[in-house]
């Protein structure tokens, strides 16, 4: 005798049901659709080799090659301008871009790609020179001053094709729609945020990390490890970048130090190459939060490195956020190896920031803002300008100026 387990009908189950074809449109909740923007990744050791066809097939007649002084001291630009030329394409180089890029030197980067006729723009370098190859960019198809685009989807005419390869495992700015520029004028960073800005093809080459001081290694992997946090938790976050925030987290976590001890080895840095591009993958599309938008007021006051404030800041706005909801870090706090079973969530979101704040001095962080220069009489003026900030808006928690500052204060 066979004997039949019976499914129970939609109608004794309050369970969802998907529609079918419609002719009119379905209307319906807008907020369960999940959209994820990313560029074509092309990865592995190696990958810089393929720089030159990936241009070819944007198109390319004569690219415009920006990177730095270090990568050209490195000899990772004259790599990459080899592979350029291998397939026919004699690159034009810029190389004059500095830490946090400045409005001026992305204007007269622009300027430069005009008189030359240049086409595809290619970035090789850290966050600073992909940032300002995308500036160059929009200059190219929208003109004026780089400033003006500051804010959400300000870049209304299309921009030329942008490749990039990051040379440091953090910043994400290879596979983001934003460009972060420092207004001098103002001492303050702005942030352009745009779908435009999301490049079309990424090259992610782990050999190109082996070339980072100590320094930059550290800040760079606390960059990536905020991004997967911040996007993790932020009002952003949907199905298609959870799980990018979370193995990132785990693959940071486990990976950074290493590559600060034993800074040739591959299978560390290969990790970090994979977690700052998944990190940046999940924060393109979900966004950030409070410890970025304040990052980006210190960085543009103080010129010192994104990364290093980042360490500094985010177990403070952890702790903050965890005061109203801390069940959003639990799953945060497991993936990197902290116990959570039985333990209350505001604990475990305690814990994890603890963690971050282990890592941080393990790879040489400073504790306190105070030790990067900044005094209690900056506050009242950061807290302004962390109000305006695009990333604020996306924070688990609703911050206001006398939290912002209280933040800051803590963090002195």
């Amino acid at each position: 005798m066979t004997v039949r387990s019976r499914v129970p009908s939609s109608r004794e189950v309050d369970v969802p049901e998907l529609a079918g074809p419609q002719i009119t449109s379905p209307g319906g909740d807008s907020s369960r659709l999940a959209k994820f923007h990313v560029p074509e990744v092309v990865f592995g050791p190696s990958a810089l080799a393929e720089l030159g066809h990936c241009a070819r097939r944007l198109g390319a007649r004569r690219p415009f090659l920006v990177t730095d002084g270090g990568l050209t001291e490195a000899r990772w630009a004259a790599e990459a301008a080899g592979h350029l030329k291998a397939v026919g394409l004699e690159a034009i180089v810029w190389d004059a871009v500095t830490p946090n890029p400045k409005d001026h030197e992305i204007e007269a980067a622009h300027r430069r790609y005009a008189e030359s006729g240049a086409d595809v723009i290619i970035g090789v370098g850290g966050g600073s020179v992909i940032d300002a190859a995308k500036g160059v960019a929009i200059l190219s198809g929208n003109g004026g001053r780089i400033l003006d685009y500051e804010g959400v989807d300000q870049v209304t005419n299309p921009i030329p094709p942008l490749v990039m390869a990051p040379s440091t495992s953090g910043t994400g700015a290879d596979v983001s729609q934003f460009a972060i520029i420092t207004d001098t004028a103002n001492a303050t960073k702005v942030t352009i945020l745009s779908r435009a800005l999301v490049p079309e093809i990424s090259v992610v080459d782990p050999r190109l990390l082996t070339s980072m001081p100590d320094w930059l290694n550290a800040a760079t992997g606390l960059d990536a490890l905020t991004h997967a946090i911040e996007s993790y938790v932020s009002r952003a976050h949907n199905t298609l970048t959870e799980q990018h925030s979370l193995h990132a987290a785990k693959l940071i976590t486990g990976n950074l130090a290493r590559t600060l001890f034993r800074p040739a080895e591959a299978e560390p840095r290969v990790a970090m190459a994979q977690g700052a591009l998944e990190a940046g993958m999940a924060f393109t599309n979900a966004i950030l939060g409070a410890t970025h938008a304040m990052s980006h007021q210190v960085g543009g006051l103080l010129d010192a490195p994104h990364g290093v404030i980042n360490g500094v800041l985010l177990p403070h706005v952890i702790r903050f956020n965890a005061e109203t909801d801390a069940s959003r870090y639990v799953p945060l706090a497991a993936a990197i190896g902290i116990d959570v079973v039985g333990v209350p969530a505001g604990e475990v979101a305690f814990a994890l920031a603890d963690r971050v704040r282990e890592l941080a001095d393990v790879v040489g962080v400073p504790q306190t803002l105070r030790s990067l220069g900044v005094s209690d009489a900056d506050v009242p003026v950061l807290t302004r300008n962390t109000l305006k900030d695009a990333c604020l808006t996306t924070n688990p928690r609703e911050a206001r100026a006398t939290d912002i500052a209280r933040l800051f204060r803590a963090a002195l």
